[in-house]
């Protein structure tokens, strides 16, 4: 019987970037998601409630803009990261919508 002071971590890259990807990337996703899903339509009511103001329609647009950026932002992460996932040799990796994973064999 061996006890040693110092923890062993017992883990491959895989399971570590699953882990990193169900812990901290899906919640900030989802939460960065929200906010520009929330900045998108916080500027298309400004925009269709003042139709007469110009200066607040183009600045309206300027958030709905930005809003649609932060989106395609948010859903180029998550496929960056199913692409680190992918290539680092697993042939499937499943991730389903509260984060968890499956990993399939390895090459």
């Amino acid at each position: 019987m061996e006890i040693s002071l110092i923890p062993i971590a017992e883990a491959d890259v895989v399971s570590l970037m699953g882990s990193i990807s169900k812990h901290l990337l899906n919640p900030l996703i989802t939460l960065l998601f929200a906010i520009a899903v929330a900045y998108f339509i916080w500027g298309a009511m400004k925009f269709l409630l003042n139709p007469d103001n110009e200066e607040v329609r183009k600045t309206s647009k300027n958030h709905m803009l930005w809003g649609i950026i932060g989106l395609f932002v948010m859903v180029a992460v998550f496929g960056i990261m199913r692409f680190l996932l992918n290539s680092i040799g697993e042939k499937n990796i499943k991730i389903d919508k509260d984060g968890s994973y499956q990993v399939g064999e390895m090459y």
